[in-house]
């Protein structure tokens, strides 16, 4: 393994981990269902019942939660797809709010599972990893540290990603292994009598095998789900030094014990996302919705607690 002689992102979220002792992402997945009322009435009677309006509620939304955890989470984990859904407003909206986690120190990751082939591939990693050059002046798109990749289209359509992480010092992770309960028709299919995910994780393996941080680990890392704690600990034993980003935790139906096998002896190695459980907390709780950021903050605590019993973040 040979340590890359330029910054890897990667060490910055995993250094972020480690000041916080917390190896956890607040997904930010604003359906506007899950948005108080209060917030949305204030944005609709302002702007109208129209898609400014609802984008005006779920950045105030957003600001309000970043607000409550940005001292005790390392890192948020905004989905693109329900800000696409607003269109225009709705991705301003997203910039804002990963421009608004970067001010408030947080690690960003772009949810954004983006993948296609040649001129395109490369056009997405400029747009959320590597920005574009407009005459004489380079200009960042999307102020972000990282991006969920597709790579189930194959080399041609990472690679792009891989060179903007170099060059630009940034992350990926690709989906291996995904939490949803579908994600075995394809996945677990086997190719000379192995499973399709082990096989996409020698993959990243080989794709992030010149982009290893100080800490050991690569730039370049993979979404392994916590709801299969048992390809959870296939891929540790086979990835060593790829950083996993494990969604499924809390609301999806997996605990703390399913995904300790993901972290290495110093609790590093992995960071568990919960995007419902975190945002509605408030939901759960049945608390004053006005108190939705406090409820957010609270269960982001527990969730702290009841990983870190299990594992050590030094």
């Amino acid at each position: 393994m040979t340590t890359s002689k330029t910054p890897v992102s990667i060490d910055l979220l995993i250094k972020k981990i480690a000041e916080k002792r917390n190896p956890t992402v607040a997904g930010l997945d604003p359906a506007l269902d899950l948005i108080p009322e209060f917030l949305k009435k204030n944005a609709y009677e302002k702007h109208g019942e129209t898609l400014r309006g609802a984008a005006k509620a779920v950045l105030k939304f957003n600001k309000g939660l970043i607000d409550a955890l940005y001292d005790i989470v390392p890192a948020v984990k905004p989905q693109s797809a329900f800000y696409e859904a607003l269109g225009v407003e709705g991705i301003k909206a997203l910039h804002r709010t990963c421009e608004y986690a970067k001010k408030r120190g947080m690690y960003v990751i772009l949810d954004g599972k983006r993948g296609d082939i040649g001129t395109s591939a490369s056009g997405y990693a400029a747009a959320y990893l590597s920005g574009v050059k407009a005459g004489e002046t380079e200009c960042v798109s999307f102020p972000v540290d990282a991006l969920t990749v597709n790579a189930y289209l194959g080399s041609d359509g990472v690679t792009p990603f891989v060179e903007a992480c170099e060059k630009h010092h940034k992350s990926i992770f690709v989906l291996v292994k995904t939490s949803n309960p579908s994600s075995g028709e394809l996945q677990d299919r086997l190719v000379d009598g192995r499973p399709v995910y082990e096989l996409m994780g020698e993959m990243c393996g080989e794709w992030g095998k010149k982009l290893f941080g100080k800490y050991g680990y690569s730039a370049v890392g993979a979404v392994v789900g916590a709801t299969y704690p048992e390809q959870i600990k296939t891929l540790r034993e086979m990835l060593p030094n790829t950083f996993f980003l494990i969604p499924g935790y809390g609301a999806q139906g997996a605990s703390a014990a399913d995904l300790t096998a993901a972290f290495d002896k110093n609790g590093l190695g992995g960071a568990v996302n919960s995007s419902r459980g975190i945002i509605a907390a408030y939901k759960k709780e049945g608390c004053d919705e006005r108190d939705y950021a406090g409820a957010a903050r609270r269960e982001a605590v527990r969730m702290r607690d009841d990983i870190t019993r299990r594992i050590i973040c030094r």
